[in-house]
Order: structure tokens, then sequence, then C-alpha cells
């Protein structure tokens, strides 16, 4: 089976167990209807799509494959509209998450590049769409840190970043690869941190609690690791992990608020382009025409 699929599959249960005890356990702010509406907006949304997409190649849609290959297809809707359900925070507002997953799932259609010889979308669906709903909705923010472990107590304090540490590592050790995104992306994070501490002459490293927070830990193993927007290089996903990173310490030096979202997306828009310029040079390269040696020695002797 494809690892990404398999990656798919583990993430899609993980965020739907994490879901599910937010809502029953935990202590989630949000309610049912707004992760519903989100889930359902992006459903929909990629539903569409994909219909529209089958028509335009004349080919049948994945849904005529078998219920399989349709759960499997839906898998990143899913992960997307779950995601934007629990990490977003607008009161008793609804239209915030529809725009949210609108934006989401329609960025993936939209902004596409060439990698590898294969259309592809570079900007993470999810936290593109909050970062645009941050931006653009002032009343809108992210969900309490708080609520992912305000009703638990003593060892649970412990066990559930661990459970999270456990199965982000054995996720992206096993299946994703990222590994290095995320070594590069933590260790420039301690690097800017400690920078920061001591440009602003700060007396304790408060710039390095970020580390010891829920938020942190799944937006290291579950969002900035996303397959299909990060570079499949160790080499890329060192400059990758370690620019988002040094954006976070910049635009937190800078005041701005909800830094994690709006350096990734950051990052995902300038390794799009430079993709993008990139094929722009290669095609422009191979419309020169070549000039053989036989037709070299022409030139030469013409000019004499």
């Amino acid at each position: 089976m494809d690892k990404r699929i398999k990656a798919l599959r583990r993430f899609a249960l993980a965020i739907t167990i994490l879901n599910i005890l937010g809502h029953t356990w935990l202590s989630f702010e949000q309610s049912i209807a707004q992760l519903l509406t989100a889930l359902t907006t992006c459903y929909i949304l990629e539903i569409s799509f994909e219909v529209i997409s089958a028509k335009q190649q004349k080919r049948d849609t994945v849904f005529k494959s078998g219920i399989k290959n349709s759960i499997d297809f839906l898998l990143p809707a899913h992960i997307t509209g779950l995601a934007i359900g629990m990490l977003i925070y607008s009161n008793s507002n609804i239209l915030p998450y529809v725009f949210a997953a609108a934006v989401a799932v329609s960025s993936k259609e939209i902004f596409k590049v060439t990698i590898k010889g294969k259309e592809k979308h570079f900007l993470n669906p999810s936290n593109t769409g909050i970062a645009v709903v941050l931006l653009l909705f002032p009343w809108v923010g992210i969900s309490p840190p708080y609520q992912f472990t305000e009703n638990v107590s003593g060892s649970l304090d412990w066990v559930i970043p661990g459970i999270i540490l456990f199965t982000g590592t054995l996720l992206n050790t096993a299946l994703t690869g990222k590994i290095p995104l995320i070594l590069a992306w933590g260790g420039v994070f301690v690097i800017q941190a400690v920078v920061r501490s001591w440009w602003f002459g700060s007396e304790n490293l408060a710039t390095l609690f970020p580390l010891t927070g829920m938020s942190f830990m799944l937006f290291t193993f579950y969002m900035i690791t996303d397959p299909g927007t990060t570079p499949s290089s160790k080499k890329g996903q060192f400059i990758f992990g370690g620019s988002v990173a040094a954006l976070y310490g910049l635009y937190a030096s800078l005041g701005i608020v909800f830094t994690f979202f709006f350096a990734l997306v950051t990052v995902c828009i300038a390794r799009g382009v430079c993709i993008a310029l990139g094929n722009a040079y290669a095609a422009l390269n191979e419309e020169k025409p070549k000039i053989t040696a036989n037709e070299l020695e022409v030139t030469k002797e013409a000019s004499v």
C-alpha cells in the first residue's frame, strides 16, 4: 500500500479520536455544529471539484471505483475539516468555519505548481484556511490551548502530550519521512527563542515556553509536516522547517499574533513561487534553439 494512503489513514484516525475525546471528555470550546459545518463544507467542495475535474478530463470519478477508494479520496477533506473545526474559535458564529473550509479546499485547486512532472498544490490547506480567516476577520481567534487538558490532572497532564509525541514521531518516522523537517523546525525555534530573549533583555527564557504547549506539539507533528506541501529531500526539509521557525521569530518580534499559522503560510507561498520561477526558467531554456557543431562551424566561416 502507498505510504501516502497509510499516513492519511493514520492521521485521519488520530485527529478523529482527538475530536471525539475533545467534545466528550476534554474541554473543546467549539460546538458540534461548528465542527460538522467545517467537515461538511470540506466534503461538499472536495466532491464537487472531483466531479468537475472528471468531466473536464473525460474520465470516471473516483466514486465509481468502490467505497474503499471513495473513503481514501475524502481523507484529506476529512482531516482539513476536523483541523479547522478544532483550531479556530468564533464564539457561536458558524460562517467563519464555512469560509475557512472553503478557502482550504479551494486553495488546492487554485494554487498549483508542477513538481516532477505532476501538478501539485503547494499551500497547506487547513493552515491556509485558518490563516486567511484570522487575517480577514480580527474577531475570530484560535481555540484556547487549555481546552486540550483542562479536564485532566495528575499523571494525565503528562500522558496526553506523551501520546501526541509518541504517535506523531511514529507517524513521521515510518510514513511521512519528515523527521529532518521537524528537527530543523525545532532546532531553529530554540535558536530564535534564545536570540529574541537576549535581544529584548528578558530575564528568563519565556520565549521558550511555547515548546511546552499542546499547540506547539500538534503544529509540529500534524500541521507543518503535511507530506503534500513540504519538500521530500532532506536538504529541502531542513530549509523549509528552519525557514518557518526563523520567520516565526521575526513575526513574533514584530508583535504579530497567531505566528505559527502566518509563518507557515508565508513559507509555503515562497516555496510555490520559487518552484514556479524555476519551472519557467527551465521551460525558457528548453525553447532556445540549439546550435549543432556543424552549424557553429558554418557560422564562423560566414563571419570570416
